[in-house]
Order: structure tokens, then C-alpha cells, then sequence
């Protein structure tokens, strides 16, 4: 032993886009030893799940886990039906309501999910993306529902109760605009170029351009006064 202390681990849900990218790389900065966890559940834009790999691979991660579950079997969503994906012309047409693309408790399960991983590799900590400020009016983004299930996950596992753990869901992207989540980013080494967000990829895996993620990528990127280089690939 050199004397230097091990590094904590912790789960970090990984999607593949801007904002799971970002926080990665800040779990990283701040001392942790990430694992990633993605989900396959169904999605049109399955194509994140290759974006997913290629960032954890390109930031050097613990372990990433892919995960199976068919969120099809229930609907409900843009992303898991075949109810179309809204397009807007641009980011100001955008609805104020809960659109069709979210997914019913989406964030609940695959919070649960990387709850059960923390556990089993003795992490106190659970990075998730969320945002509350340039997001789609999601309900599971909102800072009180991550405060409800942290509150939760302290009660309702062994290490929870037998003390040995404390858990805490971080979300630092929850009150940072798009841009200055980029900003951060690159300021911390985000290879932006390999992560996507469409919800509406086209066959090739190209961005639809008008879709609600898109929207608010382009915001936030012209807003960061920087080029998505994501485009150039």
C-alpha cells in the first residue's frame, strides 16, 4: 500500500447524452470511482447506448452495466410506443406541459436499479443528470422528488437501516442552465462529440434536429457560445 486512500465508488446512470456525460466527469473530478449504469428499455433512440459505451470507455470507468428491461410492454411514451415524437421549428415552440416523450416513472426505475447496485458494491453515492431549469417539465427532475427518494432509499435497504450506508443521490446539473452545464463540461474534459440526445435519431443515428432534447442541446450550446461538435462526427 502507497498510503493513498481508495476511492469511493459510486453509480452514475449514464444515457449517453450531454448532461449524463457531464456528471460523470464531476463524480470523477470529485474523488469517486464510477460505475456506469445504462438502460436498454425499449427506447426508439437506442442508439445512446453505443454514445453510452463510448463514454464510459472514453472516461475510464470502474464497470458499466448495461441493463434490459422493456418499458414497451407498458407504453405510455413517444420513446416506448408508437406515439410520435413531437417536432418544433424551435426551441421558444417548445410546451410548458409534461410532453408525451416522458416515460412513466422512468427515473424511479432505473433509480431503484442503480440503488440495488450502490448496495451490493457498498456506494453511499448515486449520480443522476437531472435538470430542472432547460429540461421538458419532467416531474422525476425535480429536486423535491430527488430529496422523496433519497429519503426513501435510506429506508428501504439493509445497509440503509443497519447504518453501515448513508445514501445520497447527487444531481448536480439540477440547477444549472444548458450552457453552463456544457460549459462545465468541457472545462472538465467532455468529449461532447460522442454523446447523443435526439429522442428521434434517424436511421443512420443522425439527430432529428427538431425534436425537444435537440432543441435544448442547440440552446445550450449556442447559448455556451461553442460549436456541438457532435455535429461534425
Amino acid at each position: 500500500m502507497d498510503g493513498q486512500a481508495i476511492a469511493p465508488p459510486a453509480v452514475v446512470l449514464l444515457s449517453g447524452g450531454l448532461d449524463s456525460a457531464t456528471v460523470l466527469a464531476i463524480a470523477i473530478s470529485e474523488g469517486y470511482r464510477p460505475y456506469a449504469l445504462s438502460f436498454r428499455y425499449g427506447q426508439r433512440h437506442e442508439v445512446e447506448i453505443a454514445a453510452a459505451r463510448k463514454v464510459a470507455t472514453s472516461m475510464e470507468v470502474a464497470g458499466h452495466v448495461v441493463m434490459d428491461i422493456d418499458l414497451r410492454a407498458f407504453g405510455g411514451s413517444a420513446l416506448t410506443s408508437d406515439l410520435a415524437v413531437p417536432h418544433h421549428a424551435s426551441v421558444e415552440e417548445l410546451s410548458p406541459g409534461i410532453p408525451v416523450t416522458y416515460v412513466p416513472a422512468r427515473n424511479t426505475i432505473f433509480l431503484s436499479f442503480a440503488l440495488a447496485w450502490a448496495e451490493t458494491l457498498g456506494a453511499s453515492d448515486i449520480f443522476i443528470g437531472v435538470n430542472a431549469i432547460d429540461y421538458s417539465g419532467y416531474p422525476d427532475c425535480r429536486p423535491e422528488y430527488l430529496a422523496a427518494y433519497e429519503a426513501m432509499a435510506n429506508l428501504a435497504t439493509k445497509a440503509g437501516v443497519e447504518g453501515r450506508l448513508s445514501i445520497r443521490v447527487h444531481a448536480p446539473l439540477a440547477k444549472l442552465t444548458k450552457a453552463q452545464i456544457i460549459t462545465r463540461g468541457l472545462a472538465l474534459g467532455v468529449d461532447y462529440a460522442v454523446t447523443h440526445s435526439c429522442y428521434d435519431p434517424g436511421p443512420d443515428g443522425r439527430p432529428c434536429g427538431g425534436c425537444d432534447s435537440c432543441l435544448l442541446r442547440q440552446k445550450g450550446f449556442a447559448e455556451a457560445a461553442t460549436e456541438d461538435p457532435a455535429l461534425s462526427v
